[in-house]
């Protein structure tokens, strides 16, 4: 069966090159983003504090994730300290705002440059080395930048951690999950139309290249260090970002926090969505932040009958986490996104097949 990616309807044609790298390939892709940002607008209006809570997650996770898409799934590195640079980018923000009275509306974007910054430092061994050795060398930064959280009480506040204020902006303070709800969707638009954006410009085809076969890239002419070093540092801001919106959103910064496990979590996010794809980071940050709240409603119904499930909850949430990267590896290695294209494409053809 065609992709529905490939495919259009009767009527719609492309006669420019630009018309064929646009953002929506269809009227219809971007009537359903505009309606969909529209109808979030409304979302502080309809839902109560639980629900607004778990779409701010999506929204900072969501960041943060298709940060490390654009180094793993469009790049083809492979990075295992991603919650390192989250957390860093949770900490400079902090620091910004108490140590030197930036105010939040500005210290979050210089947050995301200085995370900028240490993820081009660590990206450096990238331009030499590649498979098993960079993540190795990524693993060894997730733990460089823990101690350094550890350490750096000028920085972190140590084992206490740091403060963070809330957002404020022309004196109104984002202080309640309905006020800060808009923040996030503000931030999550901004970033996903820039990484949209980056995939359709020379930089973007470029990182594709170096995916797809480095040696026929740099036949073509492209640097491949240069691109591997500027795939990671584009993936440490979009982190970083994600991390200082965490940070204002609890108040309250930990190192505890960013651990190896956040990190592999941060993995399962653009598996489960599919790699390579913008929306399918969007789509499996949703699944893991949603399927620890689906499980506990399952065990607290089956817990009625069977206490031991209630007091089990917190292994049955990670073990859920788990099984769905491994059944998502095994049985949809393309992730959502590719399953809505498919979607998509029956849709098109129905009631044919192909």
């Amino acid at each position: 069966m065609a992709s529905g990616h490939t495919m259009m309807r009767c009527g719609e044609y492309r006669t420019t090159y630009q018309a064929d790298t646009t953002i929506f390939p269809t009227p219809m892709s971007r009537y359903f983003a505009v309606g969909s940002v529209i109808l979030l607008l409304g979302a502080p209006a309809l839902l109560n504090a639980y629900y607004l809570n778990l779409l701010i997650q999506i929204g900072y996770y969501g960041i943060a994730a298709l940060g490390l898409n654009i180094v793993v799934g469009f790049t083809g590195q492979i990075s295992l300290g991603h919650a390192a640079f989250f957390g860093f980018g949770a900490f400079a923000s902090a620091w910004l705002n108490s140590s030197l009275h930036i105010p939040v509306f500005f210290s979050i974007p210089l947050a995301g440059v200085m995370t900028l910054l240490v993820g081009l430092v660590v990206g450096i061994p990238a331009g030499r080395i590649k498979g098993l050795y960079l993540a190795i060398a990524t693993l060894a930064s997730q733990f460089i930048l823990e101690d350094f959280f550890a350490r750096a009480d000028w920085f972190t506040g140590g084992s206490y951690g740091a403060m963070a204020a809330p957002f404020t902006v022309f004196g109104y303070t984002m202080n309640t999950d309905q006020r800060y709800f808009y923040v996030v969707l503000f931030y999550v638009v901004v970033f996903f139309l820039l990484g949209s954006n980056l995939l359709r410009t020379r930089d973007g085809r470029a990182f594709v290249a170096v995916r797809d076969h480095y040696l026929s890239a740099e036949i073509m002419g492209i640097n491949l260090n240069k691109y591997r070093i500027l795939s990671f540092g584009i993936s440490s801001l979009y982190a970083g970002i994600g991390g200082a919106l965490f940070g204002h959103y609890l108040g309250y910064v930990s190192a505890e926090g960013f651990t190896i496990l956040l990190s592999i979590q941060f993995l399962g996010m653009i598996i489960i969505g599919g790699l390579g794809s913008v929306m399918g980071s969007l789509l499996g940050t949703a699944f893991m932040v949603l399927l620890p709240e689906v499980m506990e409603g399952v065990v607290n119904l089956v817990g009625a009958t069977s206490p031991d499930m209630t007091q089990a909850l917190a292994y049955v949430k990670e073990m859920a986490i788990g099984l769905s990267i491994i059944l998502f590896l095994i049985f949809e290695p393309d992730g959502l996104a590719h399953r809505w294209k498919m979607i998509k494409a029956y849709w098109k053809l129905y009631p044919f097949s192909y």
